[in-house]
This record gives structure tokens, sequence and C-alpha cells, in this order.
């Protein structure tokens, strides 16, 4: 069994990215500018936004936060994505999900311009990464795939099989998975609530993709013997023995299923890490005009 360390993968790109851009630089051409717009003090969202911003100087990325009122209405929230939009020093932005329940989150999707969103979730984006044009791809489904790249792990013709079908991770890997490409040329199978026979197609899986958010669902009945298991989930479960009261739990029942495993991801630090680093990538992909010419 070998662990798949999202913490030294990260950390490799993140120098590639900046060895890319202290060469633009060089070259006279000006840092990429990455944009984070927060509604309200959602404290995952804070957090997560530290964690760009640090990533952001450490790859020479300019990174700012616009900060809005809990209470702000769609309409000012809509005003502001358009400034975004039509500001040329942006290179990307993102709005931080979940917003308050009385903002339409699809109607924010869709205001941001295709061509700096960065987060890849734009229908857009969405449908040229169905029919494998390129676009800004999401950023967890991505580091998964930088994660099998990395680690060399053989895609084609292997049966992988998807726990979740939610729009930021479950349906675009599944996508991703099964183009003509590496990583990819998958035979895919999604489960998700609906499914009646999980634990048989689960057995299956030469790639197993947890996405679910639900604590340890994966058992070590559920795992067939040298299978590849990337776990996605990350759930703060309540721990006595930590100073915190609390501990990252991902999808994966780690302890019993690593055993069986040829490579597994651990939580923290195995997906987690290469989600910024991905929102990274795009970012200096939008300021090189790689996908959209400028």
């Amino acid at each position: 069994m070998q662990i798949i360390d999202g913490k030294i993968v990260a950390a490799t790109i993140k120098e590639e990215i900046a060895a890319k851009i202290a060469e633009i630089v060089a070259a006279g051409g000006r840092r990429p500018n990455l944009v984070g717009v927060i509604v309200g003090h959602d404290g995952g969202s804070e957090s997560y936004m530290m964690m760009k911003t640090r990533a952001c100087e450490q790859c020479g990325i300019r990174s700012s936060l616009v900060r809005m009122d809990p209470d702000v209405s769609q309409e000012e929230l809509l005003a502001k994505i358009e400034e975004l939009n039509h500001d040329d020093d942006v290179d990307g932005f993102i709005v931080q999900l979940p917003l308050p329940k009385h903002i339409d989150e699809q109607a924010v999707i869709e205001a941001i311009d295709y061509r700096k969103d960065v987060d890849g979730f734009h229908p857009v984006n969405v449908g040229r990464m169905a029919i494998g044009l390129p676009c800004f791809r999401p950023a967890t489904p991505s580091g998964i795939l930088m994660l099998l790249e990395r680690y060399h792990i053989e895609t084609r013709g292997k049966h992988c099989v998807v726990l979740g079908r939610s729009n930021i991770v479950g349906k675009p890997i599944a996508n991703m998975l099964i183009q003509k490409a590496y990583p990819g040329n998958c035979t895919v199978t999604v489960c998700h609530s609906a499914t009646p026979n999980i634990k048989e197609l689960t057995r299956q899986a030469d790639i197993l993709i947890a996405a679910l958010g639900h604590p340890c669902f994966v058992t070590e009945d559920m795992v067939k013997e040298g299978a590849v298991v990337i776990d996605v989930g990350t759930t703060r479960v309540p721990d006595a023995t930590r100073e915190r009261g609390w501990r990252l739990c991902g999808d994966v029942d780690y302890a019993a299923v690593s055993p069986h495993c040829s490579y597994i991801t651990p939580v923290p630090g195995g997906v987690g890490p290469m989600t910024i680093v991905s929102l990274l990538h795009n970012t200096l992909q939008a300021a090189t005009g790689a996908i959209y010419k400028k």
C-alpha cells in the first residue's frame, strides 16, 4: 500500500507555477490576479479564503478579497460580478459558496464571465468539459487527476466507481475519467443515495472515489484487493482527545481499508491540498490565455 501524499504533490506544483510566473514577470508581463468574493461570515469559507491567499503569495499571484454583508441583495452581488467581469486587471475570480439562502447560487454562477470562471462551474465550462474541449475544470476533480498522473497510476481500461453525484465533485470527476485521455479512458459507474447495490459495485472498482460527505462510509468489505482509493470527504467529527474538540474524517474507514489498497489518499493531506493548487493553475491559464485567447 502506498499513500498518495497530496501535500508533497501540491508543493511541487506550486513551485512549478511560481517558476512560470517568475518567467512571465522577467519578460515584462504582469502577475496574474485572482479575486475572491465572500458573502457573510461562514467559518469554512473564511478558512478557505485564508489558505487561498497564502497559496497565492507563495506562487507570486496577486490576490484580493471582496467582502459583502450577509444581507447583501442578489442585485448588489450581481452588480459586483459584472464589475469584475469587465475589469481587465482581473484574470479570474471566484464567488465562495455556499451563499445565503436568499441568493440564487445558480444565477450567480451563470453571471460570471466563463473566461474568468476559475472555479469551473459556469455552464459553458461544464459543457466544454463534457465534450472534451479545453476549459477551466472544477478544482477538486482536477486535483484528483493531478494526483493520479503524478503517481503514474494506470487508468486506461480501469473500472472507476464514484460515490456521489454532486456538481462540484461527483459528476465532473466521472466526466473527466471517461474522456479519451490520461488520466482517463475509464469505465465509470456513479453511485448515489438511490443506488441499491452499492457494496456490490464498489467491490468491482479498480479505482474508487468517495465523495459523499459521509464519515467512514466506505468499509473494509466494500473494497477490492489492490484497488486505488481516493477519499474526497472532509467532515468534522467530535474528538475529545484533540485540543480543538474535533478532527477531520474522510468518507473512507482509513485504518480498515488501507491495508487492502495499492494506493490511498489520507484525510487530511490527500485531495484537500490539491484543490487550491488547481485553482491557482486555472488562474495562471486565465492570465496567459491558455484556454480562452485574450
